[in-house]
């Protein structure tokens, strides 16, 4: 089949304890610490690597600052992976390291590792919901979770210029087996991976007209946590990006928060799941970035204090 899902993403950045705090804050599992560098993990073992001192195998950065430097794809088999190393291997250099990753940049210049996919099975119990006639939980009252723990890095969003747009798409289409589920012509084309079935698994965003990281999306078991994990890390110390809502495309309930390592990341819940009967939708302008957003009478205004 091909590409399963994100397996790890790696960024460079100018402050380690300051991400060390963050993705601890955010949820993730810290794996790995010394002075240059730390490894997080998601409950079904996806790795984030944070680096000061980025190894010799990553392209230089899109962008100044702390950014996104690769992000590697876990494929299915052997001889899937062979097949991607050798479409890739037709037109630019790919190298292997020691981990059985092999790495190569994409027409942006950001990073891309193949490997085996390695999934570690996560114990998912999303909180059941009552309504009149469809009744899930009895004689058990809710308690706070007060924190998010994520469950995996679902999508990663990334900003490219316009000029060479259809040729950085073509890359991931044409090569990684990656098909186009949403074309928005005025802004980017929503993307999925042939062994993933959520809506989408990346976004390649040219409506900014600059290359960088916008964010990387972390799937929650539920509304509740996408709620309760943004309100810890505003306890935390950290700044909100977007207000709670849910997106039109991907129908995602969304929360997102500024991060030390560059960009964004959101807490993600209840994307559209979607097969190959879901046809390819080709959008002339722009949808409404997102349903609903939480609103409160302080948004008008005239608003009292």
């Amino acid at each position: 089949m091909g590409i399963q899902r994100i397996e790890s993403a790696t960024y460079s950045i100018d402050d380690l304890d300051a991400c060390v705090r963050f993705f601890d804050d955010f949820g993730l599992f810290q794996v790995e610490r010394t002075e240059e560098h730390a490894v997080f993990e998601t409950l079904t073992g996806q790795s984030l690597h944070l680096d000061t001192e980025p190894g010799p195998l990553l392209p230089g950065p899109v962008e100044p600052g702390p950014t996104l430097r690769e992000i590697v794809w876990g494929v299915d088999t052997r001889e899937e992976l062979e097949r991607l190393v050798a479409e890739v291997r037709r037109d630019r250099a790919v190298r292997e390291d020691a981990a059985g990753v092999f790495h190569t940049v994409d027409e942006t210049g950001f990073g891309v590792g193949l490997t085996l996919a390695r999934v570690k099975n996560a114990d998912v119990t999303p909180r059941p919901a009552n309504a009149p006639g469809s009744v899930a939980r009895w004689n058990k009252p809710l308690g706070a979770l007060t924190r998010a723990y994520p469950l995996r890095m679902c999508h990663v969003a990334l900003n490219i210029p316009k000029a060479g747009k259809d040729e950085a798409v073509a890359f991931y289409t044409g090569r990684l087996g990656f098909r186009a589920v949403d074309v928005v012509k005025p802004m980017g084309v929503f993307m999925q991976a042939p062994g993933d079935d959520d809506q989408h698994t990346m976004l390649l965003c040219h409506r900014p007209d600059k290359a960088g990281v916008n964010h990387i999306a972390y799937e929650v078991p539920g509304f509740d946590d996408v709620i309760e994990g943004g309100n810890h890390m505003i306890e935390r110390g950290w700044r909100e990006a977007r207000k709670l809502g849910r997106h039109t495309i991907g129908s995602n309930v969304f929360r997102f928060l500024h991060a030390p390592c560059g960009g964004r990341v959101e807490y993600a819940a209840d994307m559209d799941r979607v097969d190959d009967a879901y046809e390819t939708r080709v959008h002339e302008t722009t949808p409404p970035h997102h349903i609903w957003t939480l609103r409160t009478h302080r948004d008008a205004a005239d608003a009292p204090a």
